[in-house]
């Protein structure tokens, strides 16, 4: 897998020490271009619309606490073992397909704009951006995607059309980005729900989430090789 390609800087700058604890939205505008895609990631901070499914305006946001799930913690009961039987995982295959179905207009509380899937169909161009996608005899039933930096990988959205298909996806991501045994490395699923916490994601302090992102950045980026 080539390295990611570097966009243009962007000229927006995310500084969270002046925001107080427990606020999630840190600020309000900007753009969506990859440099400040990368930069908010680098800063603890990501994208998501205030108006109506995601539309403008630009909201940045940094929960607190934040969802993660941290090396050695993922989890799978005995029933999705089971399920993982019938699946076969690959990586970037369908990053389109994924985003689509992540952006499905008729899944409630969908979030995803066409300007979103635009930004994050680029950050994939570059090398940035990644889909892990669960198949069952040829057919793509499940995946998430996400943002691969440095030993971060930031899930942005997931989604299942088969029974355990989405958990199948985000065990394989901790596979793949843990399969170093780096302590540094992090996986980021922005707000910890009740679905993710059987999977071993737990939520933590932002100030606790922004020291382990400084050492994860460090890390190297993760291999994925199915």
């Amino acid at each position: 897998m080539k390295d990611p390609i570097e966009p243009l800087p962007t000229s927006w700058e995310f500084d969270l020490t002046e925001v107080e604890a427990g606020e999630d939205l840190v600020a309000v505008g900007g753009d969506l271009r990859a440099g400040t895609l990368l930069e908010a990631y680098r800063s603890g901070v990501f994208p998501m619309g205030l108006g109506e499914h995601g539309a403008r305006p630009l909201g940045w946001w940094s929960p607190d606490p934040r969802g993660v799930l941290l090396p050695g913690a993922a989890h799978a009961s005995r029933s999705l073992r089971r399920s993982l039987r019938h699946f076969e995982m690959r990586v970037d295959t369908a990053f389109d397909e994924v985003l689509a179905a992540c952006a499905d207009p008729s899944r409630e509380g969908r979030w995803i704009t066409p300007e979103i899937g635009d930004a994050y169909t680029e950050l994939h161009a570059l090398g940035w951006a990644h889909s892990i996608e669960t198949w069952r005899d040829g057919e793509l039933v499940g995946g998430l995607y996400g943002l691969a930096v440095g030993g971060l990988f930031a899930g942005e959205s997931m989604f299942h059309r088969a029974t355990d298909a989405s958990k199948a996806a985000v065990l394989a991501m901790a596979g793949f980005v843990f399969a170093d045994g780096d302590p540094r490395r992090m996986i980021d699923v922005q707000w910890a729900t009740d679905h993710l916490r059987t999977l071993g994601v737990v939520s933590i302090p932002r100030a606790d989430y922004l020291e382990r992102l400084d050492a994860a950045l460090d890390a190297p980026p993760p291999t994925f090789t199915p």
